[in-house]
């Protein structure tokens, strides 16, 4: 147990807890792993956990009636998601695909109700969250309309490192040309195409299996 809150006390969402809402938290925790391609829910799926990526990377997306996959986000390390569901005790909107070998936290939504019912610090955190996801969205509803391959590969490095919604990524970010491409929603041929670009451009440097972003505000306003 005294793992589990040292656990709990690194993430983001438990910075304004006091120690018996940390403890509550700790009791409700359980890890899982998955497979690099596995699906950990499909849509209309009960994912009845509160959702956090410890290690990995997961995409969250949709195909359209009109059969158009459509990406929302990629979520890396720190990242939490699920909250609307948890709120709204529905099943989900949307597919979760682990791209590369991912490991989850999972938060009972028992514990996520109580937390809701009695922390002020975790509703803080919720609120944070919930507004920048919804500035994320809008922004992918809009450049996905008007946006061309390039702007969508850089306005999607620059969703990732959000230090609300993927808080442990930090200044490099570990993916692959080929996980580009499929948060991007563009082949792999595209995306090696327009991170090259942006390199040129200097807006990123390009490692091995790592891109470090060198200008976040410029790449999510690419296009713009």
């Amino acid at each position: 147990m005294a793992a589990k809150v040292e656990f709990v006390r690194t993430e983001i969402w438990a910075g304004e807890l006091t120690d018996e809402e940390v403890e509550r938290a700790a009791r409700g925790m359980s890890e899982r792993a998955y497979a690099k391609g596995s699906y950990i829910c499909h849509r209309g799926d009960r994912l009845d956990s509160w959702t956090g990526v410890a290690t990995g990377l997961v995409k969250m997306s949709a195909v359209a009636r009109t059969g158009k996959a459509i990406t929302f986000a990629g979520i890396g390390a720190g990242g939490w998601f699920g909250e609307g569901s948890m709120l709204k005790n529905e099943e989900r909107k949307y597919d979760l695909v682990a791209l590369r070998d991912t490991r989850i936290n999972l938060m009972t939504r028992a514990t996520f109700v109580w937390l809701c019912e009695n922390s002020v610090g975790f509703n803080r955190f919720l609120v944070r969250q919930l507004n920048e996801r919804l500035g994320q969205f809008i922004a992918i509803t809009e450049h996905d309309r008007s946006f061309d391959a390039k702007a969508r590969v850089a306005r999607n490095l620059s969703w990732i490192c959000n230090p609300v919604l993927s808080p442990r990524v930090g200044d490099i970010i570990e993916i692959t040309q080929e996980e580009v491409g499929l948060l991007a929603s563009v082949s792999r041929q595209v995306a090696n195409r327009c991170l090259a670009e942006l390199a040129d451009e200097g807006l990123i440097a390009i490692g091995p299996g790592t891109i470090r972003p060198l200008d976040i505000a410029a790449l999510g306003d690419y296009g713009a």
